[in-house]
């Protein structure tokens, strides 16, 4: 190729910057452009993260060098869909990587689940993040709370339910997040898993913390801590199940020691129903299940109800429907052959790639994104000589677009703006960081 390649790449989350990461360091002469629908980029390490998990976002640093490359552009607030579409982006660059990630819940069909007091993981996450697309307040009324699900989110939920705002003080929450969190009127939260101690998706460290609250007493139920022979077999297999299971156990044999608030573990237990009185969350009504020894649950015909006031589904992640792509609702991915988007007649469609959860579904941790996004990009390079040639490659044409849309796009150095702000902002209270929250505010610092 006589001149440069270009090459964009929507959503600012690790799948999206690995990959521009792996691209720009390739043999090939290329510069990307990231396309992100906030102001901000690193996607869910700032929007999906708990904010008492400082330690997780330590993935910042190594983003962080990756987009101070030169032949890497960021350009926040571009919303795909709205502010541009896939004919659009076609004007300007030889190929698209899609990696846009999970950030909306998988629904779940029970009875009730719509109720006043039912909630998505995903939706009070976002809030506790101060993402500018949440509502700034969050009902805490409900003394007793359900949290239904056996993953990292779901112990995430839990631990930000029954934490104090003045434990949370030291993060970088907003200030409207503190005055939420100090209104909290619950005392026991319950999380619930379908399954026994050794199918929970609980990461050993995420566990473990669970138990450092000085306020928080982690009570692990044995009734349904059960261990069958698949769970043995799982156990023997994996040092992480058996870091799980047993830290599992420990807690067990610890007394609870009176304080404040407790978080209740709730093994085999199916939920059912959520029970509601005048269009509000009264009761869970979970029906008790055993492993059949393979480490699978079934039924068995006892149901139990619980006195709880609100409930929280942490039962997955689905991404969005995108503009201009085939979509497979069942699995919230984008239908692809090793990262190339193929279309409903089961042809590839030119220049166009996935990587990520939107390729995948949300699983993995970050060691499966960088490597996913490297094959995505290793296909990308293979098909060189079949892509398309824009017609407007230079990176001007594209701010000129935008600029003539009306739409206020973010940079790199503005993120740099915004960085600095928030950190002078936690300075002055004692704290490494407070996040700015308004939408408009984030862009207003950031084009300054």
């Amino acid at each position: 190729m006589s001149r440069q390649l270009r090459v964009a790449v929507i959503g600012a989350g690790p799948a999206g910057i690995f990959a521009s990461d792996i691209l720009t360091k390739s043999d090939v002469d290329v510069s990307v452009d990231i396309l992100e629908r906030d102001p901000t980029p690193f996607g869910l390490i700032r929007y999906g993260v708990a904010p008492d998990h400082p330690r997780i976002k330590e993935i910042i640093k190594a983003l962080k060098r990756v987009l101070s490359n030169d032949d890497i552009r960021f350009l926040g607030n571009v919303d795909y869909g709205t502010d541009l579409k896939l004919d659009d982006l076609r004007l300007f660059y030889d190929a698209v990587v899609f990696a846009t990630g999970a950030n909306k819940d998988r629904p779940m069909e029970i009875p009730g689940i719509d109720l006043r007091g039912s909630y998505g993981a995903a939706d009070f996450v976002s809030w506790y993040d101060g993402h500018p697309d949440t509502h700034t307040e969050w009902p805490l009324e409900a003394e007793s709370v359900a949290v239904l699900g056996a993953g990292n989110v779901a112990l995430d939920v839990a631990r930000m339910l029954a934490k104090t705002a003045d434990e949370l003080l030291v993060t970088e929450i907003p200030p409207n997040v503190y005055e939420g969190i100090t209104k909290n009127r619950a005392q026991d939260v319950h999380l619930f898993a379908r399954r026994g101690p050794a199918q929970v998706k609980f990461t050993p460290m995420e566990l473990r913390e669970l138990g450092h609250s000085p306020n928080i007493d982690v009570v692990v139920h044995p009734e349904g801590f059960e261990l069958d022979e698949g769970s043995m077999d799982a156990i023997r297999a994996s040092k992480s199940v058996k870091l799980v299971v047993d830290t599992l156990q420990n807690y067990i044999a610890k007394d609870p020691e009176g304080k404040a608030h407790r978080i209740h573990v709730h093994f085999c237990q199916s939920p059912v129903e959520v029970l509601g009185e005048d269009g509000q969350v009264v009761g869970l009504r979970t029906e008790r299940t055993e492993l059949d020894g393979t480490g699978k649950a079934r039924g068995t015909g006892e149901f139990i109800d619980w006195e709880v006031q609100s409930v929280y589904r942490a039962v997955g992640y689905l991404s969005d429907n995108l503009s201009g792509l085939p979509f497979d609702g069942t699995a919230g991915v984008v239908p692809n052959d090793g990262g190339r988007v193929i279309d409903i007649d089961g042809e590839a469609m030119p220049g166009t790639y996935v990587t990520g959860w939107i390729k995948r579904g949300p699983i993995g941790l970050i060691g499966h994104t960088k490597s996913d996004a490297a094959q995505t990009i290793d296909l990308l390079l293979a098909d060189l000589d079949v892509l398309v040639s824009p017609e407007q490659p230079e990176p001007e044409a594209v701010d000129r677009y935008l600029d003539g849309r009306g739409i206020e796009f973010t940079s790199w150095e503005g993120w740099q703006k915004l960085d600095t702000h928030e950190i002078l902002l936690g300075e002055a209270e004692g704290r490494a960081r407070i996040k700015v929250v308004p939408r408009e505010d984030m862009v207003r610092i950031s084009r300054s």
